[in-house]
């Protein structure tokens, strides 16, 4: 009761990330264009680096949305233009990774910083720290259910790539770019592996239970938290889709 008590805002965090991230997930596997969100995480990435680098931390969310709006207008126009997607958006995730490394590789912090990029640790989330994620997130959603159907070719990509972008922003800084992956990733596979709920319901309770149970396990035992995520999701997802999920036979 007491794990409760003081985890609760994390436990909190940790199911509203879930839940905007799922939706993008079940798309972006459809698409099968699974590392669009690494790839624009990594470039939302390069905001923050810069942020830290020459303003101290100030601008963030500015910087941040405007890398990972590039990355996301890139890959818009690269699926309009480029055969081989999913070669192009790896390329993208080679240039972010590489640019925050070159840019941090002179400071004293480099690696940690690096590090923090990847896999933040949210564990001690506050209450307040709750409403702007959660103003975002909704907004998003709503956004994304009201318009997805009403658009088509380029104008119906921008908005998608947009709104992830919009929300890669705001989940980089406060989880990292690996737990944005693994978050977008996993749930949304494990629902698509099954047929007996609706996709949508399983991938939110599942990554919710997934990140909670990894959160807690990093509590007890004193982990980082941000990569015990990656790692408890990422084993259950293999696990998952290894013993359950079945490949469809073709026509």
């Amino acid at each position: 009761m007491q794990l409760i008590t003081l985890l609760y805002p994390a436990f909190l965090l940790a199911i509203m990330l879930v839940f905007i991230h799922a939706l993008f997930g079940l798309e972006i596997i459809r698409r099968g264009v699974i590392f669009t969100d690494l790839a624009i995480g990594q470039f939302a990435a390069i905001g923050v680096a810069l942020s830290l680098l020459f303003f101290e931390g100030r601008y963030t969310f500015s910087l941040t949305l405007i890398f990972a709006l590039i990355g996301a207008t890139l890959i818009s126009i690269a699926t309009h233009r480029v055969k081989h997607i999913e070669a192009f958006i790896g390329m993208l995730y080679a240039l972010g990774a590489s640019a925050i490394i070159v840019l941090l590789s002179n400071t004293s912090q480099g690696t940690e910083l690096f590090n923090k990029l990847q896999a933040t640790d949210i564990l001690f989330t506050t209450a307040s720290d709750l409403i702007e994620p959660f103003l975002l997130y909704s907004a998003v959603a709503l956004i994304y259910y009201a318009l997805r159907n009403r658009l088509t070719g380029i104008a119906r990509e921008m908005l998608f790539f947009g709104l992830l972008a919009l929300t890669v922003t705001s989940s980089v800084q406060l989880a990292g770019v690996l737990v944005v992956f693994v978050l977008l990733i996993v749930p949304a596979l494990l629902a698509l592996s099954q047929r007996r709920f609706g996709e949508i319901p399983f991938a939110w309770v599942t990554g919710s239970v997934l990140v909670i149970a990894a959160m807690v396990l990093s509590y007890i035992y004193d982990l980082p938290t941000g990569y015990s995520i990656v790692f408890v999701s990422s084993l259950a997802g293999i696990m998952g889709v290894l013993l359950f999920g079945k490949k469809e036979k073709e026509a």
